[in-house]
């Protein structure tokens, strides 16, 4: 039997047992969702004992568990150590799903559900993929799995298990399905991503909530406050109002900036898919280079005061904002962290006391691609998608790579397989079936590519 025949005979299964995964609200950021987690972490133990794998362990940290899985053939064999998350963002707000987002459902040849590309739909590719080659004896390779649950609010302990683990952990090449391709007649391969720092703002002013006519006008509100610091802190260019955000920012030549720009992309569909009247962003960018290779400021929520039904004329004691700085290389998170802190308790009016806490972060990363890893990939898809694969800098952050590098000596491959339009972190996420198959099979591809001598 041949790889493809194999998974079109067993379709209806792979997408049972996704389901099963996708039913578990493993909401690894709230705390409420813990027992859920523990739960998904248990289905994935279970799927690797069917696999027959080997050293199966539910790994407990201060966190949320990291499931580990091998299967050792032969030592003279490369070895593979595949990575993802079996945690997933929270579902809020529920009202805004058109089908309750842990209750998977086909619409459109997409699976509807929280999870389904991001990340459990494209993780599960590489357990089929490993069915697929165990079942029709083609596995000449050594495989590793970890799968964590905490990507979502930020792999914390899977970075000090790493850094105990380097022998463990030791392999030829490390592969990760969690980002995207440029659309199903576009293959692509994920060269590089932003880092992160995530923060949180707090506002203090008075010890208590005032009533705003008693008060107004002689209390500075930190609502009012928050804001004023949040629009100071980006210029009507679109650039980034901090002093040193820029310093270690690299420039790209003219001749890498018209290789960026040479992928295809669509600006109407990409204003009609979101409902936006025109894009946005640092002047004397491209959209494609706005979201792959410069670095942004946004602000995740911001929150004060009284937001009940009716009226409640308050002047708040407190504001609230979460914010995040998408980075590029050279910039690192922890020297971001330290500018965007310092700026602004700078700015904060002594009227108010501020906090500025940092959540999490991720530093910028760049994959090689003249290497054996990237090869394979690269040919997997040649052969697969029949077109070959085209290099992009994806937008997001998934810290744990950088860290890879630099524990394990190994850059990651970056084979994903869903589209923009899959809404991950948002109401709605989807994940084509299309995509959850020739996912399979390309990754089989890889595999098969990766263990040749």
């Amino acid at each position: 039997m041949q790889i493809k025949d194999y998974i079109d005979s067993n379709k209806e299964r792979f997408l049972d047992e996704l389901y099963d995964l996708l039913r578990i609200e493993s909401v690894s950021a709230d705390p409420k969702f813990k027992d859920s987690v523990d739960r998904a972490a248990d289905y994935l133990v279970d799927q690797f004992n069917k696999l027959n794998l080997d050293a199966v362990e539910k790994i407990k940290t201060a966190g949320h568990p990291i499931v580990y899985a091998e299967k050792i053939i032969d030592k003279s064999f490369p070895t593979i150590l595949v990575y993802g998350h079996y945690d997933v963002q929270p579902a809020d707000p529920y009202e805004l799903w058109d089908s309750p987002p842990f209750e998977p459902v086909i619409k459109n040849e997409k699976i509807y559900a929280r999870g389904s590309c991001d990340d459990k739909g494209q993780m599960f590719m590489h357990l089929k993929a490993y069915e697929v080659l165990k079942k029709l004896d083609k596995v000449n390779f050594n495989i590793k799995f970890m799968i964590e649950g905490e990507e979502e609010c930020g792999s914390d302990n899977l970075e000090k298990f790493v850094s105990e683990n380097k022998i463990k952990l030791s392999s030829d090449v490390i592969v990760i399905s969690d980002t995207s391709i440029i659309n199903n007649e576009t293959p692509s391969i994920t060269v590089g991503l932003r880092g992160l720092s995530y923060m949180e703002v707090e506002l203090t002013g008075p010890n208590r909530d005032l009533h705003s006519g008693t008060y107004g006008g002689a209390v500075n509100n930190p609502i009012n406050e928050l804001c004023k610091i949040i629009s100071s802190l980006k210029n009507p260019d679109g650039t980034i109002n901090i002093p040193g955000f820029y310093d270690n920012v690299s420039d790209h030549s003219a001749e890498s900036r018209e290789k960026i720009n040479s992928a295809p992309f669509d600006i109407s569909h990409f204003r009609s898919h979101i409902e936006i009247g025109e894009e946005y962003g640092e002047q004397g960018f491209s959209t494609t280079e706005r979201i792959g290779i410069r670095p942004t400021l946004d602000v995740n929520g911001i929150w004060g005061g009284y937001t009940g039904e009716g009226s409640k004329t308050v002047l708040p004691s407190k504001a609230f904002a979460k914010i995040s700085m998408r980075l590029v290389p050279n910039q690192n998170s922890k020297d971001i962290t330290k500018l965007f802190s310092d700026h602004l308790k700078s700015i904060c009016s002594i009227s108010c006391s501020i906090k500025v806490t940092e959540h999490h972060g991720g530093e910028p990363v760049v994959v090689d691609t003249n290497t054996k890893g990237y090869k394979a990939a690269f040919d997997a898809f040649k052969t697969v998608w029949n077109k070959e694969p085209i290099p992009t800098y994806d937008g997001g952050s998934i810290p744990i790579v950088s860290h890879f590098k630099k524990e394990l000596g190994r850059d990651s491959i970056l084979m994903g397989f869903g589209l923009d339009e899959d809404a991950i972190h948002s109401p709605n996420e989807s994940f084509g079936l299309y995509n959850f198959y020739m996912g399979i099979e390309t990754i089989t591809s890889f595999y098969q590519n990766f263990s040749k001598k």
